[in-house]
């Protein structure tokens, strides 16, 4: 997968994120909660931490310490793309890590806290709000994983 392809996938991934992020934040008040489905809403809610809002309840430092790390990941992740071109799953994946890296650090850098909408729930039971970047994450840490299964089955036919 070609650079370009990959960065242009990245932003994206980022300029959806930040689209969605701005469309609740225009319809919602913070706190409400729009019912989709039976185990589906969407509600405006910030996480000033890190995933499952870890470190949400400091005194402001996760800011700029989470903003740093997620430069920090974002430069690997292209310098990787750059290096790793002749696989394409490995790249789409770090693809949609970066995008929703991007995402994320833009909200958290603009605004001090990230904006999550996306609220699964089961009998009162919900799964922490998250957004499309956090999707993006997953989805390429999903695939990551994939990708070394494979590679890992295709050393050990090729070594046999």
């Amino acid at each position: 997968m070609k650079l370009y392809f990959s960065l242009t996938l990245a932003v994206i991934i980022l300029v959806m994120d930040l689209l969605t992020k701005r469309w609740v934040e225009l319809n919602l008040t913070y706190g409400q909660q729009i019912m989709i489905t039976e185990f589906f809403n969407l509600v405006l809610t910030y996480n000033a931490g890190a995933a499952f809002s870890f470190l949400s309840d400091a005194s402001g430092w996760q800011r700029w310490f989470l903003s740093t790390i997620a430069v920090l990941v974002s430069v690997l992740i292209v310098y990787l793309l750059y290096k790793n071109t002749a696989n394409r799953l490995f790249c789409f994946a770090l693809s949609l890590i970066l995008g929703g890296a991007l995402g994320n650090l833009w909200d958290r850098i603009m605004l001090g806290h990230v904006v999550d909408f996306l609220d699964f729930h089961l009998n009162g039971y919900h799964w922490p709000a998250f957004n499309l970047a956090d999707s993006a994450i997953f989805c390429g840490a999903f695939l990551l994983i994939l990708d070394s299964i494979r590679n890992g089955r295709n050393d050990s036919v090729q070594e046999g």
